[in-house]
């Protein structure tokens, strides 16, 4: 309990922290515009059947390259959804009342932190998690929520490989670690996140790790 507290301060002073200077975070450049990026779009190395009818084919382990980067497509966030969303999870006054929420450090009705972290799922699933051959994630290491969500807001997802390498306990899976950010209409970065997750390799027969040892 005592680490789940530590983890949580950081990231409430930071998001009021953001409300409160008014800084601004830009989308950063493009793939093609940054050194050591690759393509936009994650392709298949080979070997991978289709899933869910997605003729891409399925993404290894191996189909997550350093500096990766892919954009995940953008969704509009309505009042409906902001309200369903704190009245099921997160019923704070300034994420269920317009007039609560004009007094609030938010100025104006605003999604819960964890509703803008479900939609990054969502954004990551339909783009490219569903036909991955992922097996979950340990663990999420940072998490920030840096400025509010209002109606109507339009928010856009984007991912970056930041390291890969495979499961010393469980070689048959590889780990990727991926850097998340969710920028709004205006080119603000309205959340980042940092996390593994676990995806089987393609080629199980090369590995070589030494086993027994716990993953990360």
């Amino acid at each position: 309990m005592e680490a789940c507290r530590d983890a949580l301060v950081p990231c409430n002073r930071a998001y009021h922290r953001g409300m409160n200077d008014n800084t601004t975070t830009t989308i950063p450049p493009s793939p093609e515009e940054t050194p050591g990026r690759s393509q936009v779009s994650l392709t298949p190395s080979g070997g991978g059947a289709a899933q869910g009818g997605d003729t891409g084919g399925t993404l290894y382990w191996e189909d997550f390259p350093l500096h990766h980067v892919t954009d995940c497509g953008s969704t509009t966030v309505s009042r409906a959804a902001i309200l369903d969303f704190a009245r099921q999870f997160d019923p704070q006054p300034f994420h269920l009342a317009e007039e609560a929420a004009k007094h609030s450090l938010f100025g104006g009705l605003a999604a819960s932190g964890w509703h803008t972290c479900a939609i990054a799922m969502r954004l990551m699933c339909d783009a490219y998690l569903l036909r991955t051959t992922s097996q979950g994630s340990p663990g999420i290491d940072e998490l920030r929520w840096l400025k509010p969500v209002h109606p109507d807001d339009i928010l856009s997802l984007r991912m970056t490989v930041l390291e890969t390498r495979p499961m010393r306990s469980k070689p048959h899976l590889g780990l990727v670690q991926s850097h998340w950010e969710l920028f709004n209409q205006h080119g603000d970065c309205v959340l980042t996140m940092k996390g593994w997750g676990m995806f089987k390799r393609r080629d199980v027969a090369a590995t070589d790790a030494p086993q027994g040892q716990a993953a990360p």
